[in-house]
């Protein structure tokens, strides 16, 4: 190519820093190898020229080269991370986790995180329509396939006053549609018990404030009830409910390393907090 450009195999040999010999011996085992004459001296001006097959055998080249170039600004610029979406209920004690995730950013430089907050429900749709990769959910027990799973005790706190005499029983709820405000109302409901809802937030440091502050009675999970609430039970006609599920839920077959990864920081910050279940 260099000697089609410069017209001279001297040249050619200075461009590419090689002596005229060197240069003419590879175009003839170039030529031996097609078994065509490629390059001609233009008799009238003295210039090298290519032949039709040279011409031909030219742009292949050409081409071979602007490839090689182009493979190799890909490899060497700069790759776009790894978009993770993860979705958390709005009902979880994010104070580890958010800890946790912030170290598993800082050893995935190429991967970055975008984390959603919501009910339980509102994330298993949007990971169903793929607006998320991840999820860590509420649910029942068993409720489809995941990547992990854990049991959620779930116990009674509040004011015992507040079950004195047979007064509709304050309570304080989620919004509808989560998994603890059904098991609640159930729970009275079937026991005959009067209920209105004193208080309803969407975040479980609302909830537990406002349990802690006396204003009704609530169902939590274990690790989320607070040294500053008191305990219900059976003593206090609350039977106990069955226990619901914690899930990371996602598509096990699009998972790569990093997921795995996300999932073993998510599933160390799960079970850190139900080792406080100790304390309950």
């Amino acid at each position: 190519m260099c000697v089609v450009d410069e017209g001279s195999f001297t040249r050619a040999a200075s461009r590419v820093h090689r002596t005229q010999s060197t240069v003419s011996q590879q175009v003839r085992k170039l030529e031996q190898t097609v078994g065509k004459t490629l390059l001609l001296r233009d008799r009238a001006g003295g210039d090298v020229l290519a032949t039709e097959d040279g011409e031909l055998m030219l742009a292949y080249a050409r081409r071979l080269l602007a490839m090689a170039d182009e493979a190799e600004h890909v490899v060497a610029a700069p790759r776009a991370a790894r978009v993770l979406r993860l979705g958390i209920p709005e009902d979880f004690d994010v104070s580890r986790l958010t800890v946790l995730l912030a170290g598993f950013v800082a050893r995935h430089p190429d991967a970055r995180l975008e984390t959603i907050s919501g009910m339980s429900t509102d994330l298993r749709d949007r990971l169903a329509s793929g607006d998320l990769d991840l999820a860590l959910v509420k649910r029942e027990p068993g409720d489809g396939a995941c990547l992990a799973a854990w049991p959620e005790q779930l116990v009674w706190v509040g004011d015992k006053r507040h079950l004195a005499g047979t007064a509709a029983v304050p309570l304080v709820l989620f919004p509808q549609g989560c998994i603890y405000r059904k098991r609640m109302i159930y729970a009275l409901e079937s026991a005959g018990r009067a209920w209105h809802v004193a208080y309803h937030s969407h975040s479980l440091a609302g909830v537990q404030a406002a349990v802690a502050a006396g204003l009704g009675v609530s169902l939590l999970p274990g690790f989320a009830k607070l040294q500053t609430h008191a305990l219900l039970g059976a003593q206090d006609g609350l039977a106990a409910v069955p226990p619901t599920e914690l899930a990371i839920v996602g598509n096990p077959r699009a998972a790569s390393g990093v997921d795995h990864q996300l999932v073993a920081a998510l599933t160390q910050a799960v079970e850190t907090d139900f080792q406080r279940l100790d304390g309950v």
